[in-house]
């Protein structure tokens, strides 16, 4: 009988908590299959004339294949309906998302529910979180009306404050200091334990965020489709490393005012002492997928 000791214990653990992060990556995946298409809204990057064009020619072919067209304000098509994003309900069945992977955080914070998203980089940069790119949209659309395609489901966090909830983040919410001249003094509250140091701001990633602010922090790469947590505090005084822990809430209280900033684009105004609350969001955001790719992370960042 072979013996086993501490050390054996603990990859063991890590192996079950590894193999678990799979198993439900791989179930995630392959058990969200999505309805036909028949509808879709199209939400591209604002003042692209290159984005606007391809709305127009997808919105085109979309209908020429029988699938119903809408648009977001401020993009008009002719033949297609104009929305408001908080008029985007789920009547309609899929979102094209036309620009860079800020049109698609954009896309998912302000329009609500959880309908499936397809990200097309036109006019973006790497499109990390893309799918496609005006090469491959038309097979992809043909591809979409087949249902030859499977949803992606990717945890998101939100944050709240004196019972104000902020919109959900799919990378990161970032709370940094609104006094310039003061490093201000942050309590991090988490899983029972309290973490006190200066610091200049923190930065709390999902692991579709770990390619963002975390990875220019030195943070690690994790899989999408995980369900944990990436704390990277910025230049803190006491050198605090960055921290990985399962999906948990997290309290934050800064000495001085502070800012809470989701995904880099929305920006809102904390007081000093005033409790910052970041959890999961109630509703994974759901991305279209037409092919798998099993790091997909590491294939958009070079590697």
């Amino acid at each position: 009988m072979t013996a086993f000791g501490a050390d054996d214990l603990l990859y063991h653990d890590i192996g079950i908590i590894l193999g678990e992060a799979l198993r439900r990556s791989y179930f995630n995946s392959m058990l969200l299959m999505a309805p036909k298409i028949r509808s879709v809204v199209i939400i591209t990057k604002r003042k692209n004339n290159e984005a606007k064009m391809a709305a127009k020619r997808i919105a085109n072919l979309l209908n020429k294949m029988q699938v119903k067209t809408y648009t977001v304000l401020p993009l008009k098509i002719t033949g297609s309906k104009a929305l408001a994003a908080d008029e985007v309900n789920s009547d309609i069945d899929l979102i094209f998302a036309i620009g860079g992977d800020g049109t698609t955080l954009k896309a998912f914070r302000t329009i609500s529910g959880n309908l499936p998203l397809l990200s097309i980089n036109i006019g973006g940069h790497r499109g990390i979180l893309s799918e496609v790119d005006t090469a491959s949209v038309d097979q992809a659309i043909k591809a979409i009306v087949e249902g030859k395609y499977y949803l992606d489901s990717r945890m998101r966090i939100q944050a709240s404050s004196d019972k104000k909830k902020f919109p959900p983040a799919l990378n990161e919410v970032l709370i940094t200091r609104a006094i310039l001249t003061h490093t201000p003094n942050m309590s991090i509250n988490l899983m029972d334990y309290e973490i006190n140091g200066r610091m200049d701001g923190l930065v709390v990633s999902t692991p579709t965020g770990s390619t963002g602010h975390s990875l220019s922090m030195g943070g690690p790469v994790l899989h999408e489709s995980m369900y944990c947590l990436i704390l990277s505090p910025v230049a803190p005084v006491n050198r605090l490393p960055q921290i990985v822990i399962p999906e948990a809430e997290i309290v934050v209280k800064v000495n001085q005012p502070s800012y809470v900033v989701i995904d880099g684009q929305a920006t809102f105004k904390i007081n000093q002492e005033q409790e910052i609350r970041i959890s999961r969001f109630a509703q994974d955001a759901q991305f279209l997928r037409i092919d798998k790719k099993g790091m997909r992370q590491l294939i958009k960042l070079g590697y």
